[in-house]
């Protein structure tokens, strides 16, 4: 059986291994694949596995790639995989969607965190010189923020908003949190309410809600003007979310204190999106997901699905009837 993963650099840029994968067939990895038809027929020629991370297989690529038995997806997000068209070719799609819980709650508070206390800027500070030569003994060029005792709110409550939430409420923050549906181990974390409570009460507002159209742009100039004067956004969820435009103009004006963002409507970023130019916006480029540990449970998973295909009983299928 011949495997072939389109692009699997960012997965495993060489500090895993795919050997969890080598034993079901004859492995091919590409670290990164054009996105353009002919290329991707190229590279999956015959084979019947097909892995992809972010290299799109549309209904183009399957009918030209008759032998695809199984399309295995290294991420929980699947836009990339036409589903339904795989579906009626009788070619399950399967994706990972709980590997990285821990690690986007984590990085979410380090946005938070970075935002509040500045602690990259004063240690440059120290390191060019500036402590040595300062008048007093201490200075700071940004205020500092303590959270204890500031409400966060959180829109979308599943298995990472909690995470996020468990980690402020620890460090003394109050949590709101507006979701799909309200579960008990949420409402040990947090008070549920409406959007409209959510954006008025929070200082913090944190998105950890999937992209759906109802989802699509729900921060905007509308629902900031609906919050406090100098909140603090947090996103590492997706970047469409956002209209970013406005966040932009609300960074400028000073309504939105600060924006911490691991994720933006175009990746890589283009060179003309507004928020790189706006004040207080911290942006890293979409590494929430990315520490070793969770890696490795993607590659992990990832065979767990394979293994499961080739027993007869496919799990994690995006696409079943």
């Amino acid at each position: 059986m011949k495997i072939v993963v389109l692009d699997g650099f960012t997965e495993n840029p060489g500090d895993l291994s795919w050997e969890a994968l080598e034993k079901y067939g004859e492995l091919t990895v590409y670290d990164r694949t054009p996105a353009e038809t002919a290329a991707i027929v190229e590279r999956i020629g015959d084979a019947e596995i097909v892995v992809t991370n972010k290299c799109p297989i549309g209904r183009e690529i399957i009918d030209a790639c008759p032998g695809i038995r199984y399309i295995a997806v290294l991420a929980t997000g699947y836009n990339v995989v036409d589903v339904q068209y795989a579906a009626g070719k009788g070619i399950p799609v399967s994706n990972v969607p709980t590997y990285g819980t821990a690690s986007v709650g984590q990085f979410a508070i380090a946005l938070l965190l970075e935002i509040c206390s500045r602690v990259a800027h004063h240690s440059e500070a120290v390191h060019s010189g500036r402590w040595q030569s300062a008048p007093d003994w201490t200075f700071w060029d940004y205020p500092l923020i303590e959270l204890a005792g500031k409400t966060m709110g959180i829109i979308g409550f599943g298995k990472i908003g909690q995470t996020t939430g468990r980690i402020a409420k620890a460090m003394g923050m109050r949590i709101l949190a507006t979701g799909s549906r309200e579960t008990e181990a949420g409402r040990e974390i947090a008070q549920y309410v409406d959007l409209d409570t959510l954006l008025r009460e929070s200082d913090v507002v944190a998105l950890h809600c999937p992209l759906f159209p109802s989802t699509r742009g729900i921060i905007n100039r509308d629902t900031i003007a609906r919050m406090k004067d100098g909140v603090i956004l947090i996103n590492n969820s997706r970047g469409p979310l956002i209209v970013e435009q406005d966040l932009a103009d609300a960074l400028n004006s000073g309504k939105v204190y600060a924006a911490g963002l691991d994720v933006v409507s175009t990746e890589p970023i283009r060179a003309d999106n507004p928020l790189l130019s706006a004040k207080n916006c911290f942006i890293t480029p979409h590494i929430s997901w990315a520490p070793k540990e969770a890696r490795a449970r993607i590659l992990d998973i990832t065979a767990q699905n394979l293994e499961a295909f080739l027993n007869g009983a496919p799990i994690n299928v995006v696409n079943a009837s």
